[in-house]
């Protein structure tokens, strides 16, 4: 792995913020990540203080335990260098929308707004701040990849996964139609509309199939479990995994199986 960079002469000290469908549901992402930022040059610590970023509570309009949840945060990470999450919805939680729930609170409002500054996606941290321009990984297969809505409207992370996916051995990316467009999942979007959500999905899924690869690769454990579920139920062929485990060389684990029914 190329590019590193360091604080007043040390390692960057990064606090991993896991999230909670890692954390539940996908460990072996977290695994990769803790990887990929110790091969970039960086002291890398996990709190174990650290909980939910509080996006289903703002995505559900309580502003009072979002903000709850947002103190709990901050104070857990703010000491480090910078806050590092496999998730563009996740991170976009941090470093957009912490700093409004604080509005008016002259305690608080500073601490957000510098806790956000530092606070980042997992592969655009790697390229965009460490200069990572590549990875010392090889996975023989054809992949195509999600933009994750969030990740892509609210950070710009693009052409950093696919940038580092291309520097890899033995990886063919074949792009499918509208990568950009939501995969249905939305947060707490899929549960208040489950029939809109599962139309979204359906047409998203006909797009991966179409694109005839290996596997469909994203940044956001939400968007892929809920992609992994529908391909699972159409019964297609297509393995589905979090972009950080094939950067990092991990793939020995089960592909994302998403739900049955």
């Amino acid at each position: 792995m190329t590019g590193a960079q360091e604080t007043n002469g040390s390692p960057p000290h990064v606090g991993l913020f896991v999230t909670c469908l890692v954390d539940l549901f996908r460990p072996s992402v977290g695994f990769a990540s803790l990887k990929l930022l110790e091969n970039a040059g960086c002291k890398v610590d996990v709190p174990n203080a650290q909980t939910c970023c509080g996006q289903p509570a703002y995505n559900s309009g309580d502003r009072k335990d979002t903000r709850a949840i947002a103190e709990q945060v901050i104070e857990a990470f703010e000491a480090f260098d910078y806050v590092v999450a496999p998730s563009g919805s996740c991170a976009s939680m941090l470093r957009k929308h912490y700093p409004g729930l604080f509005d008016g609170d002259p305690k608080w409002q500073a601490r957000a707004q510098s806790f956000a500054a530092k606070c980042h996606e997992l592969v655009s941290f790697l390229t965009d701040v460490m200069g990572v321009s590549s990875v010392d990984a090889r996975l023989e297969a054809s992949v195509t990849y999600h933009d994750s809505c969030s990740g892509l409207r609210e950070l710009g992370v693009k052409a950093q996964p696919r940038a580092l996916l291309a520097s890899m051995n033995g990886i063919q990316l074949k792009e499918m139609g509208d990568s950009e467009v939501c995969c249905g999942f939305g947060g707490t979007f899929c549960v208040k509309y489950p029939d809109i959500s599962n139309h979204i999905v359906g047409k998203k899924t006909a797009n991966i199939e179409a694109a005839e690869t290996d596997l469909l690769l994203a940044g956001d454990m939400g968007c892929l479990m809920n992609m992994a579920g529908k391909l699972r139920r159409q019964g297609a062929a297509t393995e589905v995994r979090h972009v950080a485990e094939v950067l990092a060389g991990l793939t020995d684990t089960p592909p994302i199986a998403g739900r049955a029914k």
